[in-house]
Parts: C-alpha cells; structure tokens; sequence
C-alpha cells in the first residue's frame, strides 16, 4: 500500500503548520515549519526545514534544514527587534504590527517544478527558482535562478545548465508535471531507464 495519498499531506512529527494549503502526494519531514505558503503536488520537504510565504510548484525536493523565504527585520527603522512588532508578547496593552506582517506576507519566494535545494540552502524572499533548477547544499540565493540552472555559493551563483542547448524547453514543453497519477506509473520504467533526450524523443 502506498504511504503517500491524494488526499491529505504525510506529515512527520513535530511539525508546525500555519496557512498553508498542500497538493497532492505531499510530505512534511519531522519538525519541519511552513507558513503562509503552498505545496504543490508530490512535493516533500526532508527534516526541520523552514518555509515561509512561498509558492513551491510540483515535485519539488526540498533537503534537510532548508530555509526558503527567511522573513526579514525592519532594517530602515530605529530598530532591529520583535518588540516593536511581536508587541504584545512584551507589553500588555500593546498590538503586533499586523501591517508589518501583512507587507512580509506580499513577499513571495516561488520555487518552480521539479527543482532540487540541497542541505541547507537558503532561498530569500522575492526570489524565483525556475523550472528544473539545482541549488547546491548551504548556497544563499538572493537572485532570481533560471530553469534547469545549477547554482552554488554564498552568495549562490550559476554554475551550469543542466541539460544540452534545446532540452530544457522540450521538458518544459511537455510538461510532465502536470501528468495525471495513472501516466505517470504507466512511464515509471522510462523515468528511470531513459536519458532526458531519449525520454523526449518517445513523449513529444
């Protein structure tokens, strides 16, 4: 029998989840925390990683202590810290700031499908991860990644594409991600077996 369902998301243990809404064929690893965002379906995050106020696409693979979307503190003002805005866990007739947390919930990072982040990767907010992309273990992303672009580094930089000149738009092209559950296990052996170009070849 399956672990995973359509259904409802896997969830490990200890996680914490505020306003997010799940795909299908999602999981949480253990003590992972997610707010604000969305998972699309058959994306999983692996343990204790942090997602805030991003879109993730479709069969997305998050490592291990990923941070996507780290929120920021208000750096033009007299102060760096929480009181002034987490105000009422420090005064007792005192409000948060709900506008400072409604202007940091506009501040979407989107991950695109089939992408990789790698063991501690931070991906900042108002950044785009393209379609395909690779992020290299502990890189710090602070700029938009183009589809099916390796990148590493603090902060993260390309390194390569990873396909041929022309592969990475037929992939698009094809959109496999959209795929409905029952063509995908009919092409499961393909997906395992074939090159990229190869696959392309026998789906386009």
């Amino acid at each position: 029998m399956a672990r995973l369902k359509a259904d409802a998301p896997f969830i490990h243990p200890d996680c914490e989840v505020t306003d997010v809404s799940f795909g299908r064929y999602v999981e949480l690893g253990r003590g992972s925390r997610l707010a604000h965002s969305h998972m699309g379906d058959y994306s999983y995050c692996d343990r204790f990683a942090d997602i805030a106020n991003a879109t993730v696409g479709k069969f997305s693979n998050i490592a291990a202590y990923v941070r996507i979307g780290a929120t920021d503190h208000p750096m033009e003002k007299a102060s760096l810290h929480h009181f002034h805005y987490r105000s009422a866990d420090y005064f007792d007739d005192a409000a948060d700031d709900d506008a400072w947390f409604d202007h940091r919930r506009t501040r979407r990072t989107v991950i695109g499908h089939d992408t990789w982040l790698g063991h501690g990767a931070q991906v900042r907010p108002d950044v785009t991860i393209g379609h395909g992309a690779v992020v290299a273990g502990g890189a710090i992303v602070t700029k938009d990644v183009a589809p099916y672009t390796i990148v590493a580094g603090i902060p993260a930089v390309p390194l390569r594409a990873r396909y041929a000149p022309g592969i990475a738009d037929r992939i698009s092209a094809i959109a496999w991600w959209d795929w409905p559950h029952d063509r995908l296990r009919a092409a499961l052996d393909d997906f395992r077996t074939l090159s990229a170009e190869v696959f392309l070849e026998k789906y386009e």
